[in-house]
């Protein structure tokens, strides 16, 4: 078994250090802010297990990669909820519908009773909808505590600094791009909101002509609302327009959420390669494993494994496309 160091304590360097640790290689992790906290982008994310609504958009890898996530993440969490997804369009929206059906499988196609009775609350509010009923979700920040608290139970902790060791993964996210020059950022942001008067079980995506919005249950009356999609790698605070278009487009789901209260906002610039898809790069000593764009907690597993397999076997992961040795 290898002895590795891992760089970065984002979601993609806390999965890839268990991946490594269950299989028995010799794991060290180091981040310089001391790990996963609001410094790291996978902190905001949606924690959708969606393969088959992410495949309305994504590449055909995003969809098969990304159908063992939920299984990894309740293997090495215990955290998931496996409630489904539940896509709805305004009546005069149904085209949009009409058109996510045609690109996604794995789908049923229900009236106004049913999603009634999948979410009362939502009773008479939309005439028709999809229901992913495989689909899964977790709530990011515990799920990667839930890492860090195992791998700190096999005495593997996260350092400021790096330390020695044969080979090296860098999961830096965009901090790599002083290496990896194709890296760019696409800017999300979410808000936080606390509403008494609402109860949803699962996540709710709206196919909103301007900004198709998610809205997740995280408990507690708490929702997390999101997510823009902006092709730029400014990390600053969330804009006023895009907190306008999340808030309406949260009120169309159902106007009680007109009397939220909002908690947090969050934004981050996630890294991605032109295609959208993972990259998984060696060069020498030091194995990339970058690009997760809004497939973090969807895709990080099936690279995990991945670059497992390689040191294990030698074998040329799917999504390696650079090898210098």
């Amino acid at each position: 078994m290898s002895r590795v160091h891992i760089l970065g304590a984002g979601v993609m360097g806390l999965v890839m250090a268990s991946e490594l640790a269950a299989r028995g290689h010799a794991v060290t992790i180091s981040d310089p802010a001391g790990g996963s906290g609001p410094q790291a982008c996978s902190w905001w994310a949606g924690g959708m297990l969606a393969p088959y609504c992410e495949a309305e958009s994504a590449e055909e890898p995003v969809e098969r990669l990304g159908s063992g996530a939920a299984a990894w993440w309740q293997s090495h969490t215990g955290l998931v909820t496996g409630a489904g997804t539940l896509v709805l369009a305004d009546p005069r929206d149904r085209g949009d519908l009409a058109r996510f059906a045609r690109l996604t499988k794995g789908h049923q196609a229900i009236g106004g009773d049913g999603i009634a009775q999948l979410e009362p609350d939502l009773a008479g509010r939309f005439r028709e909808g999809l229901f992913f009923r495989t689909e899964a979700h977790l709530a990011p920040r515990a799920a990667l505590g839930e890492l860090a608290r195992r791998l700190a139970a096999r005495g593997i902790v996260v350092t400021p600094g790096p330390s020695e060791a044969p080979v090296t993964i860098d999961c830096r996210g965009l901090a790599a791009r002083d290496s990896l020059s194709d890296l760019r950022g696409v800017r999300g942001e979410m808000l936080l909101i606390r509403c008494e008067g609402v109860s949803l079980s699962r996540p709710v995506r709206l196919l909103h002509p301007r900004i198709p919005l998610y809205i997740v249950p995280r408990g507690d009356g708490h929702f997390m609302l999101g997510a823009t999609m902006i092709e730029s790698g400014w990390r600053g605070p969330v804009t006023l327009r895009s907190m306008m278009e999340l808030m309406a487009a949260a009120w169309t789901i159902h106007p009680g959420f007109g009397e939220a209260e909002l908690v947090a906002t969050g934004s981050d610039a996630r890294p991605a390669f032109p295609d959208n898809l993972p990259r998984i790069r060696r060069r020498g000593d030091v194995i990339f494993a970058n690009g997760l764009y809004r497939h973090g907690f969807l895709l990080s597993p099936a690279c995990a494994r991945m670059v497992a397999e390689h040191l294990e076997t030698g074998a040329q992961p799917e999504f390696m496309d650079e090898v210098r040795i």
